[in-house]
């Protein structure tokens, strides 16, 4: 009979991934990339405020804005952004805006995409074995792309095969994980979520996915929500 692992990793027929926290150190998120949109967003703001995809992004932030139960002064959009990124807010507007900023970043060479060691092999086995991956991020497809094209170790887009953002819906919600289960025309429960953030897991679980906490560093207790922990790719058959 075959093990149980070869088993579960014969069934599996996709796997969806985290980003921050799990391909990537949240590091390169907080401090280069944020550090980046924050410093550049009114300059850019002044180049692209005509633009239409721009305003679609400055109309999404003024509502978000209006909406606040204690809005800090709307001193001007740009104020009102770095405010959000300094909350860490998952605002589909900011995510939106600031993967236009990281894009021009990526294209004229001042950024680069960064990844754990284990990532870019993990994603050949993974393809090689006929299963599909999908990455499942708070950033926008457009900025999860740019990431993933342009790391140390090359162009990783080859092996993924879709990109998933905010505009699916909240990471903690059930109905997100079954419209990305939908999507991919995979059965959530050949699908297994990688995260390093136990209530979006909570969410992949109760949609029916596989799931496994994972858990980068040297923490040695890690509450796991009763998810599969993992520290490696290499640890994900």
């Amino acid at each position: 009979m075959l093990r149980a692992d070869v088993r579960a990793a014969i069934a599996l027929s996709a796997i969806l991934v985290d980003i921050e926290g799990t391909t990537t150190p949240v590091e390169f998120v907080h401090t280069t990339l944020f550090g980046y949109a924050r410093a550049r967003v009114q300059e850019f703001l002044e180049r692209h405020e005509a633009d239409g995809d721009v305003q679609a992004d400055i109309a999404l932030l003024r509502a978000e804005h209006a909406a606040e139960t204690a809005p800090p002064p709307m001193a001007s959009v740009a104020a009102y952004v770095r405010w959000l990124i300094d909350q860490d807010r998952k605002s589909t507007g900011l995510k939106s805006l600031q993967g236009k900023i990281w894009e021009e970043g990526y294209r004229a060479g001042e950024l680069q995409g960064a990844v754990y060691p284990d990532v870019p092999p993990a994603l050949a086995r993974w393809r090689e074995h006929g299963t599909e991956i999908a990455i499942f991020s708070s950033g926008s497809v457009q900025a999860q792309r740019n990431l993933f094209a342009t790391t140390t170790a090359g162009d990783l887009t080859r092996f993924i095969r879709g990109y998933f953002d905010t505009t699916t819906g909240p990471k903690t919600a059930v109905q997100s994980y079954a419209q990305i289960a939908a999507a991919l025309s995979h059965a959530p429960s050949d699908m297994r979520f990688l995260s390093d953030v136990v209530a979006e897991l909570d969410g992949a679980r109760a949609a029916g996915m596989r799931t496994a906490l994972c858990v980068r560093g040297g923490q040695t207790a890690v509450p796991s929500g009763g998810h599969q922990v993992i520290r490696t790719f290499d640890d994900v058959p």
